[in-house]
């Protein structure tokens, strides 16, 4: 375990940007990767964040800054959870200690914060794509620098970057794909490049023998030369018998590696090499994901992701709480007793979406696909075909990657796949690429689809079951962490398309009258605005709208009608949800007495921070949505 108490002088002090690595010897850089891995730990254990995965990348960082000249070179990173120790090495280390607070530093590359970070990746599998575009337009333009992506052995799992290392490898461009293979994702990898990768990993013997023997063949007098050239020309059939499958020189790349990732001189010792060859090159860097923190390296997967803790015992700073995830995954193992045609899909997220009990009470029903979103809602349609009741898990920011999926071969099929979109609305502290605040709308312009969110637990429990037996395509949206403290004496049975009316009024003439339609979650805001709305003297009726599709507008329109002035609140875009679908009822009703205002996001981007933060900026809170209603009357 790394010390975070040492007092002496630090390398890190004299560190700021790259070009300071380049004075450094090799003891003093192997001393800088255990400071910055102190100071990652100290940070992370406060702000919370990704912790393991940017453990087992401090050498590989350091020695791309110290071979290449970024900004010049232009680094790509996958994913971009790894790149904390990029920023403490590109002139962000004084603000660290924000990592992921609002108006911090964000927790992703962001092309807006440094000009070191070359692109904004958020999402897995992007980055080969991204820096093949980048060293495309180098050479259009005629200039001169190195293209580099880094990308990890997990995100091989998402076609796209397969797609890109076909495209590249045929292209003859310059550029360099550094795979950092720490066998993880979030979770354990699975699949077929999984296995791969594990096989591949024995070339360092290959490598090793294959110089050795060289070495002694070529001290035969005479004829040592000959047997060197008779040996080159069937040295792919050698490869092919000692690494089956070589599937990256197979696509046309120069294969260095494997390599210590977390050897500093090792890693230095390929980068030069590799930056003079020509065409497209990857380096196999084997990294330990965790490494140089116990708990880290012993659990990689609930260290990928982790909220503050105490560096001590590794234990979270704060008490675990039941959350929408462990609900669903509990409920799902309670249906699929009963139900043994309900099967369990996730995409490289098992713990997260809470199937981890599925998993082990009904291994043959639960397939994890990796990251590979499009494959997981396809295969899920392939199973309903065949009379299967797939329940797919995936965050909702994930749910975009599939979204031609769930058009084409999931709705417009009406195929009884369940997608249940965890993470759904602001999420908070990881920022602009996982808020979840689009799905309410793109789902809701795909025919078929039925698409419901809980305001509580218990109604989570009431929609699975409810979707089990509809049999045709549904959306359930949840929110990430816990239930709010509002208790409802009953909940009404699910009905399709029927909302919840939880408070009714009967309006009197004169009266102060208020319609609030929520959903999901901020069922919840509106009981709040409710209490305090009431100290105002405004009475209000409050629907609960369970669907945004079917949407109940009977009894929507029914109570605007009485009241005269509605409201929306969701936490989601703007444009396109639950008060977009309330607006076009309103036209198409030709209800022109009734005001409506809409409580949402705006049509934005959601940067990082904590939650409270964020709907308190974007007037989400009750006390900003009771301020804006009270200006109305």
């Amino acid at each position: 375990m790394v010390n975070t108490s040492n007092t002496e002088p630090k390398i890190l002090d004299t560190v700021n940007y790259p070009h300071d690595l380049k004075k450094l010897n090799k003891a003093e850089k192997i001393k800088l990767a255990e400071e910055i891995r102190e100071l990652v730990i100290q940070t992370v254990s406060n702000t919370g964040g990704h912790l393991a995965s940017n453990l087992g990348v401090v050498e590989l960082t350091i020695a791309l800054h110290s071979i290449f000249d970024a900004p010049k070179d232009k680094i790509v990173w996958d994913v971009g959870h790894q790149t904390y120790v990029h920023k403490i090495l590109t002139g962000r280390k004084d603000k660290i200690n924000t990592l992921r607070k609002y108006k911090g530093l964000a927790g992703f590359p962001k092309v807006s914060e440094s000009e070191y970070d070359t692109f904004n990746t958020g999402h897995s599998s992007t980055s080969i794509s991204a820096a093949l575009g980048m060293a495309r337009a180098r050479d259009i333009r005629k200039e001169k620098y190195h293209v580099i992506a880094v990308i990890g052995d997990g995100a091989l799992t998402g076609g796209m970057a397969l797609e890109a290392l076909n495209d590249a490898g045929c292209s003859n461009t310059n550029m360099i794909v550094i795979l950092n293979d720490n066998e993880m994702s979030i979770a354990k990898n699975v699949g077929g490049i999984s296995n791969f990768l594990t096989r591949v990993r024995t070339r360092k013997w290959y490598n090793n023998s294959n110089r050795y023997v060289k070495k002694m063949v070529l001290k035969i007098p005479k004829i040592g030369n000959g047997i060197i050239r008779l040996v080159r020309k069937v040295k792919y059939g050698i490869k092919q018998l000692i690494i089956p499958n070589m599937l990256f020189e197979d696509l046309g790349f120069k294969y260095l590696g494997p390599v210590d990732g977390n050897n500093i001189e090792d890693v230095e010792e390929i980068l030069k090499k590799a930056k003079d060859l020509e065409g497209p090159i990857l380096i196999h860097a084997i990294t330990k994901k965790g490494k140089g923190y116990l708990p880290a390296e012993e659990n990689p997967d609930k260290y990928h992701s982790t909220s503050p803790f105490e560096i001590e015992t590794g234990k979270s700073k704060s008490a675990k709480k039941e959350d929408y995830s462990k609900v669903f995954g509990r409920k799902l193992v309670e249906l699929a007793k009963e139900n043994k045609e309900i099967v369990a899909i996730t995409a490289a997220m098992k713990d997260g979406t809470g199937l981890t009990e599925f998993a082990k009470e009904f291994p043959e029903r639960f397939f994890d696909a990796g990251i590979a979103e499009q494959h997981a809602l396809a295969m899920a349609a392939g199973m309903a075909r065949n009379g299967l009741t797939p329940v797919v898990s995936i965050y909702s920011s994930f749910y975009q990657r599939g979204y031609d999926q769930v058009i084409h071969d999931i709705c417009l099929q009406n195929l009884p796949v369940i997608m249940c979109v965890d993470r759904a609305g602001v999420v908070g502290n990881d920022g602009e690429t996982h808020q979840g605040i689009f799905d309410l709308a793109f789902f809701r312009l795909v025919p078929n689809v039925t698409i419901m969110a809980p305001k509580n637990f218990a109604e989570l429990e009431q929609m699975l079951a409810f979707a089990v037996n509809l049999k045709k395509p549904v959306v359930i949206r949840y929110p990430r962490g816990g239930e709010s403290n509002t208790h409802w004496e009953n909940t009404a049975e699910i009905q399709l398309g029927k909302c919840e009316k939880i408070v009714e009024i009967s309006a009197q003439k004169g009266q102060k009258c208020v319609t609030i339609v929520a959903i999901g979650n901020m069922v919840a805001r509106a009981e709040e605005v409710r209490a305090k709305l009431k100290e105002k003297e405004i009475e209000t009726e409050i629907i609960n709208a369970r669907f945004l599709k079917p949407l109940d507008e009977e009894a929507i329109v029914d109570s605007l009608t009485k009241t005269k002035y509605g409201i929306t609140i969701e936490d989601e875009t703007i444009i396109g949800g639950l008060g977009t679908a309330v607006k076009e009822l309103i036209v198409d009703r030709g209800l022109r007495e009734v005001t409506l205002q809409s409580f949402a996001y705006p049509d934005k981007f959601i940067e990082h921070g904590s939650v409270a933060e964020l709907e308190k900026k974007y007037g989400l809170d009750a006390d900003s949505i009771c301020e804006s209603i009270l200006h109305s009357f």
